[in-house]
């Protein structure tokens, strides 16, 4: 194999890997979407859960971020909870930047494989 096609697959597998750690940040945002929502309806810990794991569903059937805005908005307008669409718009935001650090921090988290010695 030649140097250009070692840098190809190494690009490629980079490709795939940061898709990868999109598809889990989007995954666990929605997640602690749904959290922070049922926190806002005041679900209990177990409804809760249950409620943020349908907030991760809606983002599977109906694809995309909209989607997932419109489900929570809905419900927290339904449940007459006082926030506005700019605001949970902007949560959301702050948390794909925290849901990606988190799961950046745990894919590249090198102290648990690291050999003792």
């Amino acid at each position: 194999m030649n140097m250009f096609e070692d840098r190809e697959r190494a690009y490629e597998k980079r490709f795939c890997d940061d898709l990868e750690l999109e598809f889990k940040s989007m995954a666990r945002r929605n997640k602690l979407l749904g959290l922070w929502a049922a926190e806002l309806m005041g679900y209990d810990s177990a409804r809760a859960q249950d409620y943020a794991g349908q907030i991760v569903d809606a983002a599977f059937v109906a694809r995309g971020r909209d989607a997932v805005f419109e489900r929570v908005w809905g419900d927290l307008s339904a449940a007459k909870v006082e926030v506005t669409d700019r605001q949970v718009r902007r949560h959301m935001d702050r948390l794909m930047r925290r849901a990606r650090q988190q799961i950046h921090d745990e894919a590249y988290d090198i102290s648990e494989t690291a050999p003792a010695h």
